[in-house]
């Protein structure tokens, strides 16, 4: 097993690898140079006095890569122990998978000749690590390195799983209009950690809305209910909105889409 050293810390923080990453494919790896870079700016944090660790800072000792799994060519997740301590001996737990930002959209079409009646465009699919086949959730993906922006990343999951070609001009980032107001310390995404106790996962959630007639709804009804892609493992359907929380209420995602939108509309920093 092999190991190296960031050249980032001062005194350089020890990596230890698992037999099937090298020190290039880890370093080229996106989320962990993330989470790398968020760390250490969090850590430069505590040098302010009103910080709560600034009495016995902490800092990053070591790093333990403990498996690794790759999707082809590409790696899917990084789990890793940090060694994150203070001159006292305390520690902080560092047990984390990485994998990487994503992101989600919520999709409402408006039929012209109602003021209130909504639909949402939802997908059914395997989710093997809830245990589940078929999980109802709003469209979301990981995002593309290739994409320069979170709504470009958006739009092209949305055109995979859904078949939909949106503009990224159409898209409202939701959650950076939720905390724009709020200037954080640290050197965070705008966008939600769904759990942060054990990965690193952020997802930036967005609005489509729609105003259709009623006829073009009733015919993507036609299309979109019971429509299979990616190899017939997704199936697509729309679902009245005030079945939302009824349906996708296990998703963490869709509960954040749903607050986040009502939130926005109530303040009315969304139409």
């Amino acid at each position: 097993m092999s190991s190296f050293k960031l050249r980032n810390f001062s005194p350089g923080v020890p990596v230890h690898l698992t037999e099937n990453i090298t020190e290039a494919q880890l370093l080229g790896f996106s989320a962990f140079q993330t989470w790398l870079s968020t760390l250490k700016s969090s850590l430069a944090h505590q040098k302010f006095s009103d910080h709560a660790f600034h009495e016995a800072p902490y800092s990053l000792h070591s790093i333990k890569i403990q498996s690794v799994d790759w999707f082809g060519k590409r790696i899917g997740f990084v789990k890793l122990l940090a060694e994150v301590k203070n001159r006292n001996g305390e520690t902080l737990p560092g047990v984390a998978l990485l994998r990487g930002g994503s992101v989600a959209v919520l999709m409402i079409l408006r039929p012209a000749d109602s003021r209130d009646e909504r639909w949402v465009i939802m997908t059914e699919q395997p989710r093997i690590p809830a245990g589940s086949l078929s999980f109802m959730e709003i469209p979301a993906g990981m995002i593309d390195d290739n994409m320069k922006t979170f709504a470009g990343s958006a739009a092209k999951e949305i055109k995979e799983e859904v078949g939909l070609e949106l503009k990224e001009h159409e898209l409202i980032d939701m959650t950076k209009l939720a905390v724009q107001g709020y200037k954080a310390q640290e050197n965070l995404e705008s966008a939600m950690y769904p759990s942060p106790g054990g990965c690193d996962e952020y997802i930036a959630i967005f609005l489509w809305e729609r105003e259709m007639d009623r006829q073009e709804i009733e015919n993507l009804k036609g299309k979109l209910t019971g429509e299979r892609t990616q190899h017939e493992k997704i199936t697509v359907r729309l679902l009245n909105y005030e079945r939302l929380l009824e349906v996708g209420g296990r998703d963490a995602k869709t509960l954040a889409a749903w607050s986040l939108y009502e939130y926005l509309k109530r303040t009315r920093e969304i139409p």
